[in-house]
């Protein structure tokens, strides 16, 4: 048998034939195929097929795309979005510092004109206290990573330039324009009304969800309208300064600590922010690390999560805290470690952890764990991640997954996303 072509001369083959037979660049609102982009998360390369198959008329994938364009659509006539518009600025006085209220903790008394607050606060796991989602900084900065997420793939799948220009009015918003950014930390995050002024928890707020908003970045920088080199010089600067603030400050080295969701969390910002900052060193020690810090501990050998498993809301946990990981296993594939193929002491695996949730995710039987509000999808985009690296059982499972609100968008963002709406 002879020598299978290597894949980027086939890449490099597909790129050609696309260039010849895609309709002219004036039928793509005058674009051409972009490149891959230089994704943390994503597979750049993977999205520039897509899109190639995409433009060769894939019927397949034309629903999807319309999926994600409904979800770009409901964005157009929202934001920008910015810190400096909240009621009240975080303790310290600075307007344009991000903050957050913990969202399991409680007044147990009525407010008074003493007592505003109604204070002393108690925790409720799980239970989200309404008053995390006024006042401060979360839901607005939660719009922006998905909104620059879905507005960047649609454009780069369209080209239609209003995408790209909403996703960059929106950035430059939220962490470039001087009298709105957003400062580089998360000094308030979370923080407890007469308790705490903020606290290392807090930094979940952006760990859970910012890479998004460095892979939308990376698709802007192919060459957005309206999204200049200026910009990408700013948001790579706004990134090294968060990075650094991750590493250094005293939030940051206790987040990294964390024995659960929270430190798997820290682990997946701090390797995508060093990829996307140029520093691969530190990607691939986070991403090497991980295996007997992360995997070792938080994994049992029955593919269960013991930390995860004690919450209140066990499903969604042990979902949450598999994004993570399957999102750290995207990145180590750029710089050269493959997180599914390893095997803790104890047979350990990622592979072993997506394979726990299978009956439940697929609805063959219920989830035997203490959980306040089962969603079925939670787990539907661990379980592609786990199909896609080869795990026999998760791609068999796939055709019996629950599509979350809003579509199965795997096709086109192949990374897995919190899909349920629970934060903290």
């Amino acid at each position: 048998m002879g020598r299978r072509p290597r894949a980027g001369v086939v890449l490099a083959a597909v790129v050609a034939l696309a260039a010849a037979v895609v309709p002219s660049a004036s039928a793509h609102e005058g674009r051409s195929t972009p490149k891959a982009p230089a994704t943390a998360v994503l597979d750049g390369a993977r999205l520039q097929r897509t899109k190639i198959r995409l433009d060769h008329g894939d019927a397949g994938l034309r629903h999807t795309v319309a999926d994600l364009t409904a979800r770009a659509d409901g964005w157009l006539d929202q934001g920008p979005w910015t810190v400096v518009d909240k009621p009240k600025p975080a303790p310290g006085g600075d307007v344009h510092d991000y903050l957050s209220q913990a969202p399991y903790w409680w007044p147990s008394r009525p407010a008074t004109a003493d007592n505003p607050w109604g204070c002393p606060y108690v925790q409720r796991d799980g239970q989200r206290n309404p008053e995390v989602d006024t006042g401060t900084d979360r839901q607005d900065v939660e719009k922006v990573f998905d909104s620059t997420y879905d507005l960047a793939l649609a454009w780069y799948y369209t080209g239609r330039k209003q995408y790209a220009q909403k996703a960059a009015t929106v950035l430059r918003t939220w962490f470039l324009a001087p009298a709105t950014r957003m400062n580089p930390n998360l000094d308030h995050g979370q923080f407890i009304p007469c308790k705490y002024d903020g606290r290392a928890i807090g930094i979940i707020d952006f760990s859970q969800s910012y890479t998004s908003v460095l892979d939308a970045v990376a698709i802007l920088d192919t060459g957005a309208p309206g999204w200049s080199r200026t910009d990408r010089t700013a948001m790579r600067s706004w990134n090294v300064d968060f990075r650094d603030w991750l590493l250094d400050s005293d939030f940051g080295t206790e987040e990294g600590a964390a024995a659960n969701n929270h430190g798997t969390f820290y682990d997946m910002q701090l390797a995508a922010l060093a990829y996307a900052t140029g520093d691969r060193d530190l990607a691939r020690r986070t991403v090497l690390d991980a295996r007997s810090r992360r995997i070792d501990p938080q994994i049992a050998a029955d593919g269960t999560q013991p930390q995860e498993l004690a919450r209140t809301r066990s499903w969604h946990y042990s979902t949450f805290d598999l994004v993570a990981y399957t999102r750290l296993a995207a990145i180590g594939r750029h710089v050269g470690v493959d997180l599914w193929a390893y095997r803790g002491p104890d047979g350990q695996s990622l592979f072993k952890a997506v394979d726990q949730l299978l009956p439940a995710a697929t609805g063959a039987a219920p989830w035997p764990y203490p959980e306040l509000e089962f969603h079925r999808f939670a787990a539907s985009d661990v379980v592609h991640a786990a199909a896609d690296a080869g795990d026999r059982a998760a791609r068999a499972a796939v055709a019996r997954l629950e599509a979350p609100p809003g579509g199965d968008l795997w096709a086109l963002r192949p990374a897995a996303e919190q899909l349920d709406s629970i934060a903290g």
